[in-house]
C-alpha cells in the first residue's frame, strides 16, 4: 500500500521539531524525542524526514520564510532612516526570542557548508539593503548623520542584534542572570540597540 504524506502530520512534525530544537539545540535533539513530541512513531518521522539535518533545515526554512519578508519590507519601505533602524531591531529581536536556535544554526551550517548561504540568498524575500544604503548616503550628504559607510553601519546593526542570541550562555555567565532575567534584558535591547546606533551616527 502506497504511503502519502499528509500536510497536517508534516506541520505537526515541524512544530514538534521546533520545540525540541529550541530546548536542546541541533546537537542535543534526538529524532525519537521529536517523534514523541509529535505523537507519531519514529518510522513515520523518518518517512517524512530521513535525517535530523533535513528536518532542521525544514524548520529553519519555515522560520526564515517568516522573518525574511519582514526585514526586507522594513529595509525597503519609505520610512525615515531612524525609524528603519528601530523597526529592524524591534522585529529581529522579537522574532529571535521566539526562534533563538536560528542564529547558531546559520553559523554552524555556514562553517560546515559555506554554500549554504546560496540556498538562503536565492530566496525571493532575502533582505536587500540597497535602499537602506541609499538612505544612509543621502543622510550623510545632507549632514544629518556623521560620515559613515552604509555597509559597516548595517553590519553593526546586525551584529548588535545577533550576538546576544549566539553567545547567550557566555553573556548570562558574565552578567550572572537566569533565563527570565535574560529575556527581560533582550526586551530592553529592542530600544537599547536602536538608541545606541542612532546616537552614534547623529551629528
Amino acid at each position: 500500500m502506497t504511503k502519502h504524506k499528509d500536510n497536517q502530520t508534516e506541520e505537526k512534525i515541524l512544530i514538534a521539531a521546533q520545540q525540541v530544537f529550541q530546548a536542546k539545540g541541533m546537537d542535543g535533539a534526538r529524532m525519537q524525542e521529536i517523534a514523541d513530541e509529535a505523537r507519531i512513531n519514529k518510522a513515520m518521522l523518518h518517512y517524512y524526514y530521513r535525517s535530523k539535518q533535513l528536518l532542521f533545515e525544514a524548520v529553519f526554512n519555515k522560520a526564515f520564510a517568516l522573518l525574511a519578508p519582514q526585514l526586507n519590507a522594513i529595509l525597503n519601505d519609505d520610512s525615515a532612516l531612524e525609524d528603519k533602524i528601530r523597526s529592524f531591531t524591534q522585529n529581529y529581536i522579537s522574532f529571535m526570542m521566539k526562534h533563538p536556535y536560528l542564529p547558531n544554526f546559520i553559523i554552524q551550517e555556514l562553517n560546515r557548508n559555506p554554500k549554504f548561504i546560496e540556498s538562503i540568498k536565492n530566496n525571493v524575500a532575502f533582505p536587500n539593503i540597497s535602499k537602506f544604503k541609499m538612505q544612509v548616503e543621502q543622510e550623510v550628504e545632507k549632514g544629518t548623520i556623521v560620515s559613515v559607510n552604509a555597509e559597516q553601519l548595517f553590519i553593526n546593526i546586525l551584529s548588535l542584534n545577533v550576538f546576544p542570541f549566539v553567545a547567550s550562555p557566555l553573556i548570562k555567565a558574565f552578567t550572572n542572570v537566569d533565563d527570565n532575567a535574560y529575556k527581560a534584558m533582550l526586551e530592553d535591547r529592542k530600544t537599547a540597540v536602536s538608541d545606541f546606533i542612532i546616537n552614534a551616527i547623529k551629528k
